[in-house]
C-alpha cells in the first residue's frame, strides 16, 4: 500500500510516517518509480509505534524495543534480553507513577469543582438578573 493509504488506515500523518522511516521504525519497499510501498504488516507496526509514543517513549528507545517485541506469530522474540525486561519494567514503573499523579490531580480538581458548585448554588443571584 502507498503512504497515503497507510496514513488513512492508521490515522497517522504522512509526515509522521516519513519520520518513522528516518528513525528506523518503519520500512518500505520502493516501486520502480520511487514510491513507498508498505506491506499489510505496516498497519500493525504503526499502531504499535504510536502506542509506544503515547506511553512516553522516544524514537531511539522504540527502535531498540521493536525488534524484541512479539513476532508476527505471537511468540516471544528470541532477541529479548534480561536488560530489555529491566528497561521495560522501569518504563512501566514511570508510567504507573504518572498515572498515580494524574489521579491525584483529578481528585484535587473534583474537590475544587464540588466546592465551587456548592458556593455557586448558595450564592445570591446577580444584581439586575
Amino acid at each position: 500500500m502507498r503512504i497515503g493509504e497507510l496514513a488513512r488506515r492508521t490515522g497517522v500523518s504522512e509526515r509522521s510516517l516519513r519520520y518513522c522511516e528516518t528513525q528506523g521504525l518503519l520500512t518500505a519497499e520502493r516501486t520502480p518509480g520511487g514510491w513507498r510501498d508498505y506491506g499489510e504488516w505496516a498497519v500493525d507496526r504503526v499502531v504499535r509505534v504510536q502506542a509506544l509514543y503515547a506511553a512516553g517513549l522516544h524514537s531511539r528507545r522504540i527502535a531498540q524495543l521493536l525488534p524484541c517485541m512479539r513476532d508476527a506469530d505471537g511468540g516471544p522474540s528470541a532477541i529479548a534480553t534480561d536488560r530489555l525486561v529491566a528497561d521495560l519494567t522501569t518504563e512501566r514503573d514511570r508510567i504507573d507513577r504518572m498515572i498515580t499523579d494524574l489521579i491525584r490531580s483529578r481528585d484535587v480538581l473534583d474537590e475544587v469543582i464540588d466546592t465551587a458548585s456548592e458556593a455557586s448554588a448558595s450564592a445570591p443571584p446577580p444584581l439586575g438578573g
